[in-house]
């Protein structure tokens, strides 16, 4: 009877050190351990189980040794060490790459290749078309997939090598104005400079708002400058500064003969000038402050008579070329009407 209780006892307390034992292996390989290496192999406890089923009654328990470093016990890396690795390894491996691409996939990488054979060539033509086009014309591109182009490339660091084409693009597109202005002839020069000048501002009140984001995150930020104004600079010195010298005589004749261009060209000319550089108002200060105002020093009473005087040139420079007066023993329609409007005022009020 003693040898039963003490059998029973010992297998009692086997059988409690190897829930130990197998709590403590679900622990370590289970929670910690399962969660570096993937998936942990089967418990201490069981292994125990199964070798004693196999080799007979165990001869006593097997204690487990200290925790590593780690936190893994040592009686784990006997059965499991070696498949752990491996398995744990390729699980990881596995995972980098599907992160790898995943994060490519979210974040829409646009290489430089992509940039130059996709979206580049975008741009290009719909400035080629913005910088060709008349007034009034339709164009048939769409501006929110050009501005969507921009955007993206701004955000994937490309907006340097963005800039750089885009004023590359209108610099060769203004040295082309150029040679064409330079080979029309005296009677058609001024009215090339004006369409010429008036096409390519109007194609700047499209082509910066496309750019914006590049204005704003890359030209303002790191260059501490305006798109307009650069390109605005552009057409001063690849154009006007290259013809300045021969479109003011032709300016100073066509002011000096009264309607040989029409004054609308004539202003959008003398004020296009004066925005690309205030200084050229010193070559014809009498031609452009007929169109812009305070460029000539304030009038003075002395002064008054040499006004009249040019007043009087131009009234005959008018009648010489066609222009009458009119019938002068009549009243001026505006002392007619003014006289008419008064007297229906008079009437009115008195009949009330």
């Amino acid at each position: 009877m003693e040898e039963e209780s003490m059998e029973e006892e010992g297998g009692g307390g086997c059988e409690a050190m190897m829930d130990d034992q197998n709590h403590n292996n679900w622990g370590a390989g289970g929670g910690y351990g399962r969660h570096l290496l993937g998936p942990a192999a089967p418990p201490l406890g069981d292994r125990l189980l199964r070798g004693a089923a196999a080799a007979g009654p165990p001869a006593g328990p097997e204690l487990p040794a200290g925790p590593e470093a780690n936190g893994l016990l040592r009686g784990c890396e006997a059965g499991g060490a070696a498949g752990k690795g491996a398995a744990g390894a390729g699980a990881i491996a596995a995972a980098i790459n599907i992160n790898a691409s995943t994060s490519k996939f979210l974040m829409n990488v646009i290489t430089i290749e992509d940039y130059k054979s996709t979206y580049w060539p975008k741009l290009d033509s719909a400035i080629d078309q913005l910088l060709t086009q008349s007034p009034g014309d339709y164009i048939p591109i769409s501006y929110e997939q050009i501005y969507s182009c921009v955007y993206k490339c701004v955000c994937q660091q490309h907006s340097e090598q963005m800039y750089s084409d885009l004023i590359k693009k209108i610099t060769n597109h203004l040295e082309r104005v150029s040679k064409e202005l330079q080979a029309s002839p005296p009677d058609l020069y001024i009215e090339r400079f004006n369409v010429a000048l008036g096409q390519y501002m109007g194609a700047l009140q499209s082509i910066v708002p496309l750019f914006i984001y590049m204005n704003k995150f890359y030209i303002e930020t790191k260059l501490n400058r305006d798109l307009k104004d650069d390109l605005i600079k552009l057409f001063t010195e690849h154009v006007a500064e290259k013809h300045i010298y021969s479109l003011m005589p032709l300016l100073l004749e066509a002011q000096s003969t009264p309607f040989q261009i029409t004054p609308s060209t004539m202003a959008n000319i003398v004020k296009g000038l004066y925005t690309l550089r205030p200084e050229w108002v010193q070559m014809a200060p009498a031609l452009f402050s007929k169109f812009i105002p305070n460029i000539l020093p304030p009038a003075v009473e002395s002064e008054l008579q040499e006004y009249a005087a040019q007043d009087q040139k131009l009234q005959r420079e008018l009648m010489q070329n066609g222009f009458t007066r009119g019938d002068q023993s009549r009243k001026r329609a505006g002392e007619e009407l003014t006289y008419n409007g008064s007297s229906a005022c008079a009437s009115s009020r008195g009949y009330r």
